[in-house]
């Protein structure tokens, strides 16, 4: 009888829901605001599109290539009718962890920065809107002597950074020069310690977003150098907080795949997805601590205690939140994985596509972003009149 139904009303009744859920939610204020807080500040969702386009475009020049002009064919994405759609059931193992992941990294690190974190390895380098010297007067600040271990580290991993698509660009010319397998360990080498400066890059990246939606919570005006360079004073804060996650995550995910090549490590490949849940369930476990180090530039102690207060006190609005967050990222990424099955081998089809997903994932998390931003702050109005600001 259920299958005799029109295909609409389903789908009417996943819209009612939805439009339920979202104008009758106990935060539907706190989504609100970010919407407004877009609408003002368009590089929030737009810096996610730039970052993902670009990760985009380095995954299909290296995995996608063409092999001639005729490949570019317009006419395959005419009749999307006749391509082999795949039902929810045959694709639904591929949605909920990285769904999972999308709103993690809403509390930690939204989006993946190579290729462009080598772009800003260089700008770092060069002290470009002296950017360098804010962070290095930061780190000393903040940390005293142990900040010139963290700043090696971090010089370490950005030249890393740089020599990361040198690596990629001449692995094939390598290959005939030494064995294959010393080849795989230099690489791998280079890539996981360039990792560090591409999630710090990417906590940075979020720290002055964040900034950005504190500025349109306060009706502030700014320049553009100075909030850069605020936010790495800031960013200097949650460095502590990121360094533990970086530590925590190597330790997890990135040792074991890295040791594999240096030695036999049966079914290292079969836990990735088990680990990937485990960092993405930590970061939630802890969502408040990157904010909160942001706004009120405070230790990672302070900060993990703030944490405890605040899901006390705001359990269902923030359980809500996260409702709401994982509905949007797995509606997405279902979306994705039935088009990439559509899809299949189509280039034009490929890229238009991506390119479509690309800015709704990145107006989704800025959205939410700028949501969660909202939504903390009116959640902590005890705490409202208690920030420490940077004074240098």
């Amino acid at each position: 009888m259920l299958s005799s139904l029109p295909r609409v009303y389903p789908l009417l009744g996943l819209c009612g829901g939805y439009a339920v859920v979202m104008f009758f939610s106990p935060i539907r204020l706190a989504l609100r605001d970010g919407l407004r807080c877009l609408a003002r500040f368009k590089r929030i969702w737009l810096t996610f599109v730039l970052l993902g386009a670009a990760y985009s475009v380095f995954q299909f020049a290296t995995f996608t290539p063409l092999q001639q002009s005729s490949d570019l064919d317009f006419s395959q994405i005419l009749s999307p009718g006749v391509w082999e759609w795949p039902s929810f059931m045959e694709i639904w193992r591929e949605v909920p962890l990285p769904a999972l992941e999308g709103v993690a990294g809403i509390f930690d690190n939204a989006t993946t920065t190579y290729p462009l974190s080598v772009v800003a390895a260089v700008l770092l380098l060069f002290n470009w809107r002296g950017l360098h010297g804010a962070l290095f007067r930061a780190l000393r600040k903040r940390y005293r002597g142990w900040s010139y271990a963290i700043y090696f580290v971090l010089l370490i991993s950005l030249l890393a950074t740089l020599l990361k698509p040198i690596a990629f660009w001449r692995l094939p010319a390598w290959g005939g020069a030494m064995p294959a397998a010393g080849v795989l360990q230099i690489s791998a080498t280079i890539d996981a310690v360039a990792f560090i400066f591409e999630y710090l890059f990417g906590v940075y990246i979020q720290v002055y977003l964040i900034t950005v939606c504190l500025a349109w919570i306060k009706g502030l005006s700014f320049h553009e150098g100075d909030l850069f360079r605020f936010a790495m004073r800031r960013f200097s804060y949650v460095l502590e907080w990121a360094g533990l996650v970086v530590i925590v995550g190597t330790l997890i995910v990135r040792a074991p795949l890295l040791l594999a090549y240096f030695r036999n490590v049966p079914g290292v490949l079969d836990f990735l997805p088990l680990e990937r849940l485990v960092m993405s369930a930590l970061i939630i476990l802890f969502c408040s601590v990157q904010v909160s180090l942001v706004l009120h530039n405070e230790t990672l102690g302070a900060a993990i205690r703030a944490h405890r207060e605040f899901i006390r006190r705001n359990l269902s609005r923030f359980g809500w939140f996260l409702l709401i967050a994982a509905m949007h990222f797995f509606f997405l990424m279902a979306c994705d994985a039935i088009v990439r099955g559509a899809v299949a081998d189509r280039v034009v089809g490929v890229i238009g596509w991506k390119i479509v997903y690309v800015c709704a994932r990145g107006l989704i998390t800025g959205w939410l972003l700028a949501s969660w931003v909202c939504l903390f702050r009116q959640c902590e109005t005890a705490r409202a009149n208690q920030e420490t600001w940077i004074r240098y």
